[in-house]
C-alpha cells in the first residue's frame, strides 16, 4: 500500500513540474524571441542554452 501512495505522490509531482516546465519554456521563447528583435546575442546564447536545459528534463519527464 506504502508504495501504490508513493507512486501516486510521484506522479502528481510530476504532473505539477511538467505544468511549471512548459511555462518556464514559454517564458524562455519570449525571452529569446526579444533578443533575436535586438541582436543581442549574449542573451541569445544564454536563452537556448536554458531553452536546451528545460528541454531535456521535458524530455524526461514525459518519459514516465
Amino acid at each position: 500500500m506504502k508504495q501504490v501512495v508513493n507512486a501516486y505522490r510521484k506522479k502528481n509531482l510530476d504532473r505539477q513540474r511538467l505544468a511549471v516546465l512548459r511555462l518556464e519554456l514559454n517564458y524562455e521563447l519570449a525571452v529569446l524571441y526579444e533578443a533575436l528583435q535586438e541582436n543581442d546575442e549574449d542573451l541569445q546564447l544564454k536563452t537556448k542554452r536554458k531553452l536546451e536545459r528545460l528541454r531535456e528534463e521535458l524530455i524526461k519527464l514525459e518519459a514516465f
